[in-house]
């Protein structure tokens, strides 16, 4: 059973950075993330769909863990894993057909670091044999690579799980000295998008963008634009556009009223509108 998030460790950025396994096969991989993740500070594991958890093996291989695999919680889809993140990344080790922004594990640790300040991020890991489906990791922001010796790069998941909770353990670290400096110095933060000090609307959630994405499918659909039959790889690349963009909570609402008004002119049916698309905004405001 999923229990509330513990207070401690590292306050507000572990609970908002969370660790996720995609379908683990062995539960004894499960209890070594939980020792890796607690080496490292971390403490929110989401499991999507395991072949077998919770069981002896998995609390057995933690050494000791067992806290973080008592407030592990069980999900059944990856969208339910991220629904509230603002940013996603996922573990590849494959080159894509259609490139995907992608980084290493010390670039994206530190974007991840920053963005779980104020708002939850996510970090995927696949199965143990297969990794993420394309359709798993297009629903990342990033990728993330480790750079592996490529005469055999093939790492166990709670060793992938180690460089990557490592890496935020550093930025972390960079970080609370960084600001320690910049309040002794008096330096302005930067300003930069959502989840910066100082933006005046919260980040989209994954769910929020995902509404966006099926309105757009739709309306380019209605506008003869797309064809499911022959969709080529436009809805893919509409997207890696709009998660590079990382929006705001106002842009995806307008956003999705201007795609109302495209269905209401070209005679289609108009979704129910969120409260800010019914509301005029002024011109300032937008």
């Amino acid at each position: 059973m999923f229990k509330p998030a513990m207070a401690g460790i590292a306050g507000t950025l572990t609970n908002n950075l969370r660790i996720v396994l995609v379908e683990t096969s062995h539960s004894g991989n499960i209890g070594a993330v939980a020792r890796a993740m607690k080496n490292m500070g971390l403490q929110q594991l989401y499991l999507v769909r395991p072949n077998s958890f919770p069981d002896e093996v998995s609390y057995a291989r933690s050494s000791g863990a067992t806290d973080i695999l008592d407030y592990a919680r069980v999900v059944d889809s990856l969208e339910e894993a991220i629904g509230d993140a603002t940013l996603v990344f996922g573990t590849s080790a494959r080159g894509r057909k259609v490139p995907w922004p992608v980084m290493p594990p010390a670039e994206a640790t530190a974007k991840a670091v920053e963005a779980a300040a104020t708002a939850p991020v996510a970090l995927v890991f696949g199965r143990e044999n297969s990794g993420l489906t394309n359709d798993e990791l297009q629903r990342c922001h990033y990728h993330i690579h480790i750079p592996s010796n490529p005469d055999y790069s093939s790492l166990n998941l709670a060793m992938a799980v180690q460089v990557i909770a490592y890496e935020v353990r550093m930025r972390f670290l960079e970080a609370q000295d960084l600001e320690t400096h910049e309040k002794q110095s008096g330096m302005l933060d930067s300003l930069t998008g959502p989840g910066d000090p100082g933006w005046d609307v919260a980040a989209a959630t994954v769910n929020e963008v995902e509404g966006l994405f099926e309105h757009l499918e739709r309306t380019l659909e209605r506008i003869e634009f797309h064809r499911r039959d022959n969709p080529r790889q436009l809805m893919t690349r509409l997207r890696r556009l709009f998660q590079r963009a990382r929006l705001d909570q106002m842009e995806v609402n307008i956003l999705r009223g201007v795609l109302s008004a495209v269905e209401k002119s070209a005679g289609g049916t108009i979704e129910q509108a969120s409260d800010a698309e019914k509301k005029p905004q002024d011109q300032d405001n937008v």
